[in-house]
């Protein structure tokens, strides 16, 4: 494996090859949060209600939880090159059939099968990121592909939901589509040609699941990113119901949040190279604290806006836990790397069901502040557990044999 990474480095330029895998966060990361703005114009098109509407959302999240783990598996001896080409052209077949839906259901299955590329190519890329540098500079490698997700946040989705209110919600697939094709050029012009892994197969991917360690970071971010989505999810009813102000304000706001889920992501990575436990609990201790502060802050205008900024920059917690997930995974790379994205929608499940069962039994639109901080707190929990695991198992490693 050192061998492989040795001549990744030497073959592509670095710079280059992040790029790519960029451009293909970004249009990920745009297909995945635009087509929550833009579910009102196709539910009225296809003639649905908004609440049916969403299952379209949930078709996306279903695809990623099981694409993730099948592909990386059964797609672990190929070319890491040839894979994510692959990934990206069904990616943007997929988006592009999406804008082409003629009905409810068609549009299910199409944003079912968008979902399945998602897990697997994040997975691949951050592993191919990491090959690319030495490894006390992995984590600010594979935040910088990453950053195309986050960079989606503040600009993809503004526009494709604009072109979605000027051109017609089909556009908003569209271009991601056209953004997946891109990156399968891209990709292909600049991914270093490695050979693949001759001995990887779907039983020795499998192995990741025997490990402990393995479950209880993919428990840790499928709890402790709960909390945002918690937040994130109703952020634009809490901004008309509870503070007030303007529709025209929530893009705003939500382009803040993307700043600072930015700003935290390259900031967590820096620190996670120098001691990725140390970031993983600090990153947790600050998510407890800001969405705690949440339903103080959500009456005004700005004192909003800088509440949702930090809990963005608490979204950082992505790339440490993707870095951990490597460190314990063994020779299973491919398939932990790839449920990392499992472990995400899950969270992006938790958070929003939480959330709502607390406004659906009357404790208002800021109580998700609670929910997500009470979450961050039992992903804390669960990570300080396979901290405590860990020592133990090297002490015993270490007790000389009677």
């Amino acid at each position: 494996m050192e061998q492989a990474m040795a001549d990744s480095r030497h073959a592509a330029h670095p710079a280059l090859v992040l790029f790519a895998l960029a451009v293909g966060a970004f249009a990920i990361g745009t297909t995945e949060f635009a087509a929550m703005s833009l579910l009102p114009f196709f539910a009225r098109d296809l003639g649905i209600d908004t609440p049916t509407a969403g299952h379209a959302i949930s078709a996306y999240a279903l695809g990623v939880v099981a694409g993730a783990p099948v592909i990386a598996a059964f797609g672990a001896r190929l070319p890491r090159r040839t894979l994510l080409i692959g990934l990206m052209a069904v990616f943007a077949v997929a988006n592009g059939l999406s804008a082409l839906s003629p009905s409810y259901h068609w549009m299910l299955l199409f944003r079912f099968l968008s979902g399945l590329p998602h897990g697997a190519y994040f997975g691949v890329a951050a592993l191919v990121a990491a090959s690319l540098v030495p490894p006390e500079r992995r984590a600010q490698a594979i935040a910088r592909m990453f950053a195309g997700l986050t960079v989606a946040t503040i600009i993809g989705v503004p526009v494709a939901n604009w072109m979605g209110q000027a051109l017609g919600w089909r556009w908003g697939f569209a271009v991601v589509a056209v953004l997946a094709l891109a990156t399968v050029t891209l990709v292909g012009l600049h991914a270093p040609r490695d050979r693949g892994d001759p001995a990887a197969s779907p039983m020795r991917e499998l192995t990741a699941l025997q490990r402990p360690q393995v479950w209880l970071t993919l428990l840790t971010g499928a709890i402790g990113f709960g909390g945002l989505f918690a937040v994130y999810t109703y952020v634009a009813s809490t901004m008309i119901e509870v503070t007030h102000v303007s529709e025209s304000y929530v893009p705003l706001v939500l382009s803040i949040f993307g700043v600072g889920l930015t700003l935290g992501n390259l900031a967590s990575a820096w620190l996670a190279d120098r001691s990725l436990p140390r970031t993983v609990i600090g990153l947790l201790l600050w998510n407890v604290v800001v969405l705690a502060l949440f339903p103080l802050m959500a009456g005004n205008l700005w004192t909003l806006a800088l509440i949702i900024f930090l809990i963005g920059a608490g979204g950082g917690l992505g790339t440490p836990i993707q870095a951990r997930l490597m460190d314990v995974a063994g020779e299973a790379q491919t398939l932990a790397a790839a449920l990392h994205h499992s472990a995400f929608n899950i969270a992006n499940a938790l958070g929003p069901w939480l959330g709502g069962l607390s406004i659906a039994a009357g404790y208002g639109l800021v109580s998700t502040g609670w929910i997500g901080s009470a979450l961050a707190l039992g992903g804390l929990g669960v990570f300080l557990l396979s901290l405590a695991l860990e020592r133990r198992t090297a002490r015993l490693a270490v007790v000389p044999c009677e």
